[in-house]
């Protein structure tokens, strides 16, 4: 009799959580999916409308494949870095600013749009009242040699956007 009741209760378990296991699967491929988009960017980038310009961004693969390294350079002077990766149905950027502070962004999903959008989830080492920080990030992905790339600062509660338009070196 206990072992048919457990079984029941087993079973009742399963069938409940086949609905919540469906929309984590369905949000993990959603994850690996923004995440196998993102690696399509390995390589070296440049400004599209200032050919002269000495920033370059490179991207590149590292730990076993599982990260995405976005290295800002100007010339051959770092300037900045963001790694994205999976933390289970998330997508995460963590930027590392050259104002100290270290935001971290979760990917949103897009419907059927060509690209990544990110938003702040939290912060280390920030001073939000006096510091500027990272509150959003996008990628638009329009072709594979170029792209979009727009990020909006927050500073003294005050927001600023600038984007990028990206080509292939």
């Amino acid at each position: 009799m206990k072992t048919t009741w457990m079984s029941a209760l087993m079973l009742g378990l399963v069938l409940a959580s086949g609905p919540a296991l469906a929309n984590q699967g369905t949000a993990q491929d959603s994850t690996a999916s923004g995440f196998e988009t993102m690696t399509g960017l390995v390589g070296v980038w440049r400004r599209a409308d200032k050919l002269d310009s000495p920033l370059r961004i490179r991207f590149s693969l590292t730990a076993g494949g599982t990260v995405l390294v976005e290295e800002w350079l100007r010339g051959d002077q770092p300037h900045s870095l963001t790694l994205y990766h999976r933390d289970g149905s998330d997508l995460l950027a963590t930027h590392y600013c050259p104002q100290g502070n270290q935001p971290r962004l979760v990917a949103l999903p897009l419907n059927g749009a060509k690209g990544l959008l990110f938003k702040f989830r939290d912060a280390t080492d920030l001073d939000a009242q006096h510091e500027s920080h990272l509150v959003e990030l996008g990628f638009e992905l329009s072709a594979p040699d170029r792209m979009k790339r727009s990020e909006t600062y927050r500073e003294n509660g005050t927001d600023e956007a600038s984007e990028l338009q990206l080509v292939r070196e």
